[in-house]
């Protein structure tokens, strides 16, 4: 009951009907959120989707507010994400280095304030993703599409609405944004991507977006492939790796996602300790299977954990693992979690 009224105040914020909930009545909604005296503050979980869809923010903000600035909480690491970051000018901010209260208004792109607990303690006004609907929050506008397979396809919506033609480094990264996040149309997406992809295709610098796709892995990273090789545990059709302690969660998805190609592989879980966390990345192929509710029965309890049905992430602090003394992480100890939950 509890979720059906928050889908219905979504549905309020955001009409769903055929008739009203069109792509210029949610720009409009966006638009009325903010005035020429505003300061905006952008936040992403930086990766190529967040990254394009921020960008289009600032774009469709552009002569509308005072300022728009994009900041993230974590450090790009990843060479691809790097390397767009640098090549499109990508200004871009760290999330801790910046006051909060120097903004008036908050927008959150490609996420939900429950994601991280770094976004749970602001106040957004306007809240635009793609991931399933979470509960316990609001915001002004709210605009969330779970059935599209990129925030950048649903961010060409706004631009067209908005008569607005993107830059060609705008269209590049919309263009990689939604390769990335649909992994070429391999995961669930739906027309509108393509349709947002095409409307890019003669516009993006397609060049360069092949330079990121590129640029995925340093040299010194190649040690966690024989690692994953040597570790990798399979059992009726799903396969386990722990990775140990990784300079980059990047790197776990990395590997994950090349074992998702791997024949008679169902499930891949991998995982990897970063900082005072473990991360954990699930991949399957969607098939009457959902990683995100595996990842939230898993480990939802010990800290943020979900996704799509073919793709999802946990991130738990190690302290609250409650590992014995001494007791290290393993993939045997990724396999024993895992199960519980497995059918």
């Amino acid at each position: 009951m509890k979720k059906q009224k928050r889908l219905e105040k979504i549905a309020d914020t955001v009409t769903r009907s055929e008739s009203k909930n069109s792509a210029l009545a949610r720009l409009n909604g966006f638009w009325n959120v903010f005035s020429r005296e505003d300061n905006v503050l952008v936040v992403i979980s930086a990766d190529p989707d967040a990254l394009a869809g921020a960008m289009a923010v600032k774009r469709l903000l552009s002569y509308r507010v005072q300022s728009v600035t994009i900041a993230s909480p974590n450090e790009i690491r990843r060479l691809s994400n790097m390397e767009m970051v640098s090549r499109l000018k990508i200004p871009i901010e760290r999330l801790h280095n910046l006051k909060i209260g120097d903004y008036n208004k908050k927008v959150l792109l490609d996420s939900q304030p429950p994601h991280l607990p770094c976004f749970a303690k602001v106040k957004f006004d306007v809240v635009i993703d793609h991931h399933p609907v979470t509960e316990k929050w609001d915001a002004t506008f709210i605009d969330i599409r779970p059935d599209y397979g990129a925030v950048s396809s649903m961010m060409v919506e706004y631009l067209r609405a908005a008569n607005i033609k993107p830059s060609v480094a705008l269209a590049t990264a919309l263009f990689y944004g939604i390769k990335v996040d649909t992994q070429n149309f391999e995961k669930n997406s739906r027309l509108a991507d393509a349709i947002s992809l095409r409307y890019l295709f003669n516009i993006a610098n397609r060049n360069l977006v092949r330079k990121f796709e590129l640029t995925d892995l340093r040299r010194s990273e190649l040690k966690y492939f024989k690692i994953a090789l040597n570790d990798l545990k399979v059992s009726k059709g799903r396969a386990y790796v722990h990775l140990g302690r990784v300079r980059t969660p990047d790197v776990l998805v990395i590997i994950a996602d090349f074992l998702n190609h791997v024949d008679q592989f169902d499930w891949v879980i991998v995982s990897g300790i970063h900082g005072d966390r473990l991360v954990v990345i699930f991949r399957c192929d969607g098939y009457r299977k959902n990683a995100g509710n595996l990842a939230k029965k898993t480990f939802g309890k010990f800290g943020p954990a979900g996704g799509h049905k073919e793709a999802a992430r946990a991130e738990v602090p190690l302290k609250k693992l409650e590992l014995p003394e001494n007791h290290e992480f393993t993939t045997y100890s990724l396999m024993r979690l895992a199960t519980r939950y497995m059918k």
